[in-house]
């Protein structure tokens, strides 16, 4: 079974940027929708923003023009540039995908925990 192994995360000051990395054990080509989640101390995990194979990116308000997703299928990963970093940016961040949105067929990896401070 496909495992997912999302790094990169660490504790930033708000304005601060991180690079997200997530590296599929095995093939995502074929997955049509890969995303990267949020989970926020205490709350859902929620889609911040999704990619389709052709690199057509998708986000979340809040997230708009401060995270960028993109995949290299090539190399199995997924990755979220995150800049201008706010306090609600906190929480851990998972990959995963699936056909459609929120559809996802791989197991929940650790995470990788961000904490942006005041």
């Amino acid at each position: 079974q496909v495992q997912l192994v999302e790094s990169g995360g660490g504790l930033v000051q708000a304005g601060g940027s991180l690079r997200l990395s997530c590296v599929a054990s095995g093939s995502i080509s074929s997955i049509n929708v890969m995303g990267w989640y949020q989970q926020a101390p205490g709350e859902e995990r929620k889609l911040v923003a999704f990619v389709i194979p052709d690199g057509t990116p998708n986000y979340l308000d809040s997230v708009k023009g401060r995270f960028t997703i993109s995949r290299d299928n090539a190399n199995n990963a997924v990755y979220l540039e995150m800049n201008d970093l706010k306090v609600e940016d906190t929480g851990v961040y998972y990959c995963n995908g699936g056909a459609q949105i929120r559809v996802n067929v791989f197991p929940w990896g650790q995470g990788t925990q961000v904490t942006v401070s005041s």
